[in-house]
């Protein structure tokens, strides 16, 4: 029998229906087989890896006990990570609001909190620091902190790295560039830029499935979790509300990606109050 090349390898329907049962226990991604030419592509770069000759060889390594690390790599696979800098900008203009709102305070000995759940390559958080530095040139004297997480342990270290090539740099301007990140190589002709250690310093990256534990002891200001909830479904997204609240100042911000909503946000202890941002209800 003449073996297939990998490009030809096709994801049979058992072995979709596996993957799609461990992406789903893994990380809530919910996989639909309208996709499954889509996953077969992204997945058979997977096999070249562990030199395999098929999904079914595939799915006996990711459900043996040595398949944990291989798990990992299928998440990483199927988890579109696609960000830009500034992205849907008007909830880094509520962030600035917020901000002026509490800078008294802040300056008083205050402290600030801001999660980006679902981090991907970093640029939601970097957006985040730049517009407060923005607001406020003593930003590092202050007790304010990002934490930025991901499930994707790739996206999570190329984040802390903090190396962008100038094709991720859309939506920041000139001047922001000069004041926040340092030119530092051209590989194929490209600039690529570091971020400035005062900026980055703002800023913790961890790997972290939201469907996890959360090992988190504070309470947050600001949430983003955008363009993250889209990959679940309507009964992981229920369980996901109540512990974004628990973790939410009563006065706190949770903002969604653009096609993302709570159904029912009263129900799970939030109002809406304009273009997918939430806070708290009123105790």
């Amino acid at each position: 029998m003449i073996a297939l090349a990998q490009s030809e390898v096709a994801l049979d329907p058992d072995s979709f229906r596996s993957i799609a049962d461990l992406a789903y226990q893994e990380s809530g991604l919910t996989l639909v087989e309208e996709k499954t030419s889509m996953i077969q592509s992204r997945l058979r770069h997977r096999l070249r890896a562990l030199k395999l000759d098929d999904f079914a060889a595939y799915c006996a390594v990711l459900k043996s006990d040595a398949g944990r690390s291989e798990r990992r790599h299928l998440i990483s696979a199927l988890t579109t990570n696609v960000s830009h800098f500034f992205r849907e900008a008007h909830h880094f203009d509520q962030l600035a609001d917020l901000f002026d709102a509490r800078a008294a305070a802040l300056r008083a000995g205050g402290r600030m909190r801001i999660w980006s759940a679902g981090c991907s390559n970093g640029q939601e958080a970097l957006s985040a620091a730049i517009t407060l530095a923005e607001r406020a040139p003593d930003l590092s004297q202050l007790n304010l902190k990002i934490l930025a997480t991901d499930i994707d342990q790739n996206v999570v270290q190329f984040a802390r790295d903090a190396q962008y090539p100038q094709r991720f740099m859309r939506g920041v301007t000139t001047e922001m560039r000069s004041k926040y990140f340092n030119v530092t190589t051209e590989e194929n002709g490209e600039k690529h830029y570091s971020v400035a250690p005062s900026t980055r310093q703002l800023i913790q990256f961890n790997a972290l499935n939201l469907l996890g534990q959360w090992p988190i002891r504070t309470k947050f200001d600001v949430i983003f979790c955008r363009n993250v909830v889209i990959y679940f479904d309507a009964e992981t997204q229920e369980q996901l509300w109540p512990r974004f609240l628990e973790v939410l100042h009563p006065d706190g911000l949770l903002f969604l990606g653009h096609s993302e909503r709570i159904a029912e946000p009263e129900k799970f202890g939030f109002e809406c109050i304009g273009p997918t941002t939430y806070r708290p209800l009123p105790q």
